[in-house]
């Protein structure tokens, strides 16, 4: 099975890196070039754009920031629609909509392409390691066919059901940790101000029935300061829109994620839309003059 891989950002990077550690031939493409030179230099080849690497593949896979981008490099002039022939697959490991995952299936669709939603949580530290979590919707038969290149890029892989599906529990699995992330700042923040060693209490959360996975992980870049999660405040804010958008359309009225949602429009306004997304936790730290940080916390997640 040939692949290719297009949108070699944070995430896709290290995924596509995977398949190339795991023996998968991969072509890759990305508007930066540099971001494909360390896969080239591993053995990957190189395509000018994503028509010519297409017509190369037998699958292709893209994890991209956006639905307008994703829309605009699978069904462009020059995308991967025309260049992949008749029975191909794409593999769409960006986090859209269920409506806009659809949409673009039907495009595909109607030119021979057959279509999984495989997208991925977990940060880019797992990313790195090959143990990310995949979400996976779309047809069962499709998905055993490309499982061995999903479980190279990942570790615990969820089909959740049909096509849309897997849309559908990324919004939730992101949803939650913006709402931790939130609370972990005020937790901190309370540990603080209540003269606590912030240190210690991290472990103490850590070790207690308020612990959350992105207490263990973001909360540490919090406490070093550097923020560096490799997730934006524009990417936080899209996908708490998809919530919002969940929310009417299900008649589920998420009262938490809704004012999550506009804290994040708050921190994008105050510190830019590719500011890190764990920097929300600055608002509250701007807000009481009062920063939050302590020793021995890694500026970067290694594990």
């Amino acid at each position: 099975m040939r692949y290719g891989y297009i949108g070699l950002g944070h995430l896709g990077g290290h995924l596509a890196a995977s398949l190339l550690r795991n023996g998968f031939a991969l072509t890759v493409h990305d508007r930066d070039r540099a971001a494909a030179e360390p896969l080239i230099a591993k053995g990957a080849a190189w395509a000018d754009s994503p028509k010519a690497l297409a017509a190369r593949c037998d699958a292709v896979i893209t994890c991209l920031p956006s639905p307008a981008v994703s829309e605009a490099v699978l069904a462009g002039p020059d995308g991967i629609l025309a260049g992949l022939a008749n029975g191909g697959a794409w593999i769409e490991m960006s986090t859209l909509g269920r409506d806009e995952i659809q949409r673009l299936a039907a495009l595909a669709a109607a030119k021979g392409i057959a279509v999984l939603e495989c997208p991925v949580t977990g940060g880019v530290h797992k990313a790195a390691d090959g143990e990310i979590t995949v979400l996976v919707g779309g047809d069962q038969t499709l998905f055993e066919r490309h499982q061995p290149a999903l479980q190279a890029m990942g570790g615990a892989i969820f089909h959740m059901g049909p096509l849309g599906s897997a849309a559908v529990i990324k919004v939730i699995t992101n949803m939650l940790a913006f709402v931790h992330l939130v609370a972990a700042g005020e937790a901190l923040m309370l540990a603080k101000k209540g003269g606590l060693d912030l240190g210690q209490a991290f472990h103490a959360i850590r070790a207690s029935s308020g612990n959350s996975f992105v207490h263990e992980t973001e909360s540490q870049l919090v406490l070093n300061g550097s923020y560096d999660i490799g997730f934006t405040m524009d990417l936080a804010c899209k996908d708490l829109g998809f919530a919002m958008g969940m929310s009417r359309e299900f008649g589920v009225p998420l009262e938490l994620a809704r004012r999550t949602a506009e804290i994040f429009q708050q921190g994008r306004t105050a510190y830019g839309g590719v500011a890190q997304s764990t920097q929300i936790v600055k608002l509250l730290e701007d807000a009481l003059g009062t920063d939050l940080r302590a020793p021995g916390f890694p500026a970067r997640l290694t594990d």
